[in-house]
């Protein structure tokens, strides 16, 4: 799920009214046409040349597609075969509403407040600025503070994700090196004894990550970036091609489960769904963000077509041998080992690029407070030192499937479910709002804050006590 800065070095930042551009020249005519009520009618101020809508939906599905997607398969065991894919589909369906919420709101703020475009954590803010109660137009820095935690928290969340998930792959890949052969139609994987623990692997790929993100502007990643869509897109082919060689009955799988594999669920299908990081600045960057919301809704449909065949026919094709990552049951053969192999490098090169996220808000923080003389080593030490606690984290609970739930239930259900209703009410409730509308929000969150107990709940009890055991030995799957 790659995720852009959420202020873009490409544009100016207008964010407050006096550094807006032709402030003053500003009617009150020019502010009605621009009103975000009506998307169709959205126009921004002074809008520059942009991406395209066609390359607005390109990045928006980059955004929403990477290991959650492969853990999918596993989160519909943890739900049921039958309640699975119904309870992934409402998901999507809430996910993508949220996130034109979070689009509406920002565009009602823009228009009323004549700003350029808005940031998540500024939505939020200049949102409780002008809600009608006095006690949260006092504490609306604090709604900044809060959003840009858990964006913090979930940006370096994902990149402990990737940690395990390149320790994981890497090692089945390095340890079945002397047994990998052409023959694809019997899956069996046989794990030696003595092989290096894969915490071992990630203090390997430590120093490269620590590189990797000292590259400061994405666009001299933006050739590596290509290629790494491009791997895993070949990946994905590939994976769905064993899958619907492989595929078995579903007779024999439970269509239901219990409510501590449901909130395991919830936890990974949130964290799959969290591409609510990336609307905003997508939103602001396009030539015409009147046609958002029909590439929100379009590209979203195709995410979810894809988060529901993968997660119901990966767990169909290896039912209760499913793992935290479709990539690690594939066979041990040369084939799909480069399978492995081209999607860690996706997942590689994505980690810079989810990283931006959380160094833009931490780092700028700390330059700040030093002398200009040491901004450039405070620059690398911070992202080194961030880099090293996900490092950490993830060593301290290396196990792929639980890492993924908790992100997700934590601060995933936060972003994506919980605050956006909220939002919409403080945004629209001194302008008046219907029972339904206000009732169907409180419902949304409170769902929302349901997930987010239940899942880390039941993601930190299975830390302390784990109900299965975290490697298999030998795994077998025929064709």
């Amino acid at each position: 799920m790659s995720t852009r800065k959420l202020k873009s070095e490409d544009y100016n930042d207008y964010s407050s009214t006096e550094n807006s551009p032709d402030h003053d020249s500003l009617s009150s005519s020019d502010i009605s046409a621009r009103s975000p009520d009506n998307f169709g009618n959205y126009q921004r101020l002074n809008e520059r040349a942009g991406t395209t809508p066609a390359e607005t939906l390109i990045h928006l599905l980059k955004g929403n597609i990477g290991t959650g997607l492969l853990s999918l398969p596993l989160a519909i065991k943890n739900a049921g075969i039958v309640l699975g894919p119904i309870s992934l589909i409402i998901m999507g369906v809430v996910a993508v509403h949220c996130m034109h919420l979070l689009v509406k709101c920002s565009h009602h703020l823009c228009a009323k407040l004549e700003k350029q475009c808005l940031d998540y954590g500024n939505v939020v803010m200049h949102s409780l600025e002008q809600c009608p109660n006095t006690w949260l137009r006092k504490h609306s820095f604090f709604g900044r503070c809060l959003v840009e935690f858990f964006l913090i928290l979930t940006q370096l969340g994902f990149c402990c994700v990737y940690f395990v998930f390149l320790a994981d792959n890497i090692k089945q890949v390095v340890d079945v090196a002397n047994a990998t052969n052409n023959n694809c139609h019997q899956n069996i994987t046989t794990i030696e004894p003595g092989s290096m623990d894969n915490r071992l692997y990630m203090l390997s790929f430590l120093p490269f990550i620590i590189l990797l993100v000292f590259i400061q502007n994405l666009r001299y990643l933006a050739p590596f970036s290509m290629l790494a869509n491009l791997a895993m897109c070949v990946s994905l082919f590939f994976i769905y091609f064993y899958i619907f060689s492989n595929i078995s009955n579903p007779k024999d799988l439970p269509p239901v489960t219990g409510w501590k594999p449901y909130a395991m669920f919830f936890g990974t299908a949130i964290f799959a769904f969290e591409g609510i990081g990336v609307v905003l600045p997508l939103e602001n960057h396009m030539q015409q963000p009147q046609k958002f919301p029909m590439i929100l809704y379009s590209g979203m449909t195709i995410v979810t077509m894809l988060y529901l065949t993968l997660g119901v026919t990966g767990y169909i094709c290896f039912g209760d041998e499913i793992k935290g990552s479709i990539t690690l049951n594939l066979p041990a053969c040369w084939l799909y080992q480069s399978v492995k192999i081209l999607y860690s490098f996706g997942i590689f090169i994505t980690y810079a690029v989810q990283f931006f996220v959380a160094a833009s808000i931490i780092v700028p923080f700390v330059e700040a407070r030093v002398s200009e003389r040491w901004e450039l080593c405070a620059n690398l030490v911070v992202r080194a030192v961030l880099v090293i606690i996900t490092c950490a984290l993830a060593i301290l609970i290396p196990r792929l499937a639980i890492v993924i739930t908790l992100v997700g239930s934590v601060s995933s259900s936060t972003l994506a479910l919980i605050i956006p209703p909220l939002l919409e009410i403080t945004t629209y409730y001194g302008d008046g709002m219907s029972r339904w509308i206000i009732a169907k929000n409180i419902v949304i969150s409170v769902v929302g804050f349901v997930g987010f107990v239940a899942g880390t709940y039941v993601s930190i009890e299975e830390l302390v006590s784990p109900t299965v055991s975290m490697t298999n030995i030998t795994v077998n799957h025929p064709s």
